[in-house]
C-alpha cells in the first residue's frame, strides 16, 4: 500500500509540536519582509536616537552624522542578521539549535541559558513598554490591565506563531508604514533646531549602537527562517524588512528630537505622537505593532528551552512562559535590569562572529552536525571569550561593580580605546580572526592520531 505524504495548507501550518516533528517550510519572502519589519520598529527607537544623536560623554552629533551613523550602523547589523537567517533556512534547525554543531551539544546549553536570561527579560520589558504606552493614551493610572491583556495576546499569538506571521503580513505592516509616514509628514514641517556645535565625533558610537541593535536578534533569527522556503528569501526579506524599519525607527526619533521633543524619554516622546493632530490613531498602530516584539521574546523562549528539552510540547512551553513574562511585568521594574540585558546582548555579538566563520568561511556547513551527539568543541569557546573580553573593554557598560571590574582592567593592561572604537565590530573582528587562527588546531586536535600523522608526512 502506497503512502501518501499530506500537503501542508500555507493557510494553517504551524511549527511541529517537538523538536523531533516535522517543520513547515512555507515563509516566502514577503512572509519574511512583514515579520522583521515589524521588528525593526520599537515604540523604544525614537527614544533611542536620543542616544545617536547626544553620544555619552562626547559633543553633539550634527543631524547629517546622526543620521548617516543610523543608516551604516543598520546597514551593518542586518547584513549580519541576515546571515543567521540563511543558516537557519539551509538547516531548517532553530538559533540554539544551530549552536550544537559549534559548540557540541551539551556545551550550546552555555548559550542556551544565556539566551533564556535576555529572551524573558525581553518579553517583560516588552509588555512593561505597552502597558506604559496605554496607560498615556487612555490616561488612567492603572497600568496592570494593560499588562494582562498585552500579556494574553502575546501568548496567543506564540501559541500560534506561523499564524501570527501571516497576520502581520497581511494587515501590520501595512499599518505600520501608514502610521509612521503620517508622523513623518506632521513633524517634517515643525521648524529644526540643530545641536549647538554639532560634530562628527559620535559617529562610530552611533554605528556601534545601530549595529548592536540588529545584532541582539540574531538569536532568534533561525527560529523563524528554518520555516522559509528558501535561503535567498530568509536573507533578503530580513535585509529589506528589518533595515529599512529600523532607520525609519531611529530616524523619526531624530526628527522629533530635532523638532518638538526636548526630553530623552518615552513619556515626552509618546506624548508628542499624541499631541499631533489624530496622532492617537497612528500611536494606536505602533502600540499595537508591539506586540510582536513580546511574541517573538516569547516564542524564542519557548523554541531555545526546547534546545534542552527536545520533546517538550511548545504549546505548554509558550503558555507558562507567557504567565511568567506576565507576572514578571507586574512585579519586577524591568528598568533596573535593562542594563543587564544588554550586558548579555554583547555575549551573543563575538559568537556570531566565531558561528560565522566556521559555519560560512571555513566550511563547516557542509557537515553541521545538529544531533544530540554533537561532540563537544572546548576550543571554540576560546575566541568567543576573547571577543567578549574586547567588547567589555571598549563599552563595559553601566553595571555598576561590573563596569568597574573591566575600568580596572583597563588600567591595569594600559589600555585606553580611542572613543571613535566601537565595541560591536572590535569584538566582531577580534573572534572572527581568532577563529581563523584556532579552527585548524582544534580539528587537528580532534583527528585520531593515526591520521593526523598521515597528514603530516
Amino acid at each position: 500500500m502506497q503512502t501518501v505524504t499530506p500537503t501542508v495548507d500555507e493557510r494553517s501550518a504551524e511549527p511541529g509540536l517537538t523538536l523531533a516533528d516535522r517543520q513547515p517550510r512555507t515563509l516566502r519572502t514577503l512572509d519574511q519582509v512583514a515579520l522583521w519589519g515589524n521588528l525593526g520598529f520599537s515604540l523604544l527607537g525614537p527614544v533611542g536616537a536620543y542616544l545617536v544623536l547626544y553620544p555619552f560623554g562626547l559633543a553633539p552629533m550634527t543631524a547629517m552624522a546622526a543620521f548617516t551613523a543610523i543608516v551604516v550602523g543598520t546597514t551593518i547589523g542586518t547584513l549580519l542578521l541576515g546571515l543567521a537567517n540563511v543558516a537557519g533556512a539551509q538547516t531548517g534547525r532553530p538559533a540554539m539549535v544551530l549552536l550544537r554543531g559549534l559548540f557540541g551539544a551539551r556545551l550550546s546549553y552555555l548559550p542556551t541559558v544565556l539566551n533564556l536570561l535576555q529572551l524573558l527579560g525581553w518579553a517583560m520589558f516588552e509588555l512593561l513598554v505597552i502597558s506604559t504606552a496605554l496607560q498615556q493614551l487612555v490616561r488612567t493610572g492603572a497600568r496592570w490591565p494593560f499588562v494582562l491583556i498585552a500579556g494574553v495576546l502575546t501568548t496567543a499569538m506564540a501559541l500560534k506563531p506561523l499564524g501570527s506571521v501571516r497576520l502581520l503580513r497581511r494587515y501590520a505592516l501595512v499599518a505600520v508604514v501608514l502610521a509612521v509616514a503620517y508622523l513623518f509628514i506632521r513633524l517634517a514641517p515643525e521648524p529644526r533646531s540643530s545641536p549647538a556645535g554639532g560634530t562628527w565625533a559620535g559617529f562610530w558610537p552611533g554605528v556601534d549602537l545601530l549595529v548592536a541593535l540588529a545584532v541582539s536578534w540574531i538569536p532568534l533569527a533561525a527560529d523563524y527562517s528554518r520555516h522559509s522556503r528558501t535561503p535567498r528569501s530568509a536573507f533578503a526579506g530580513s535585509v529589506l524588512g528589518f533595515s529599512v524599519t529600523q532607520v525609519a525607527s531611529y530616524g523619526l526619533g531624530l526628527l522629533a528630537f530635532l523638532t518638538i521633543v526636548k526630553q530623552p524619554d518615552q513619556h515626552d516622546m509618546f506624548a508628542a505622537f499624541i499631541a499631533v493632530p489624530v496622532g492617537w490613531l497612528a500611536f494606536s498602530v505602533l502600540i499595537a505593532r508591539e506586540l510582536d516584539e513580546s511574541f517573538a521574546n516569547v516564542y524564542s523562549t519557548v523554541v531555545s528551552i526546547q534546545n534542552l528539552r527536545p520533546l517538550a510540547d511548545r504549546r505548554i512551553l509558550a503558555v507558562a512562559v507567557g504567565m511568567v513574562a506576565t507576572v514578571g511585568a507586574l512585579v519586577f521594574e524591568i528598568r533596573d535590569y535593562a542594563n543587564f540585558l544588554y550586558l548579555i546582548g554583547s555575549v551573543f555579538v563575538p559568537m556570531f562572529a566565531v558561528f560565522a566563520m566556521r559555519y560560512f568561511v571555513l566550511g563547516g556547513r557542509r557537515a553541521w552536525n545538529t544531533g544530540a551527539d554533537a561532540p563537544q568543541q572546548w576550543a571554540m569557546l576560546v575566541p568567543w571569550l576573547v571577543g567578549f573580553a574586547a567588547y567589555q573593554l571598549v563599552y563595559p557598560g553601566d553595571l555598576g561593580w561590573w563596569t568597574q571590574f573591566w575600568l580596572d582592567m583597563r588600567d591595569w593592561s594600559s589600555i585606553t580605546p580611542p572613543s571613535w572604537l566601537s565595541a560591536s565590530l572590535t569584538s566582531l573582528i577580534v573572534a572572527a580572526v581568532l577563529t581563523l587562527a584556532i579552527t585548524p588546531l582544534a580539528r587537528r586536535a580532534t583527528q585520531p592520531a593515526s591520521l593526523a600523522d598521515k597528514e603530516s608526512m
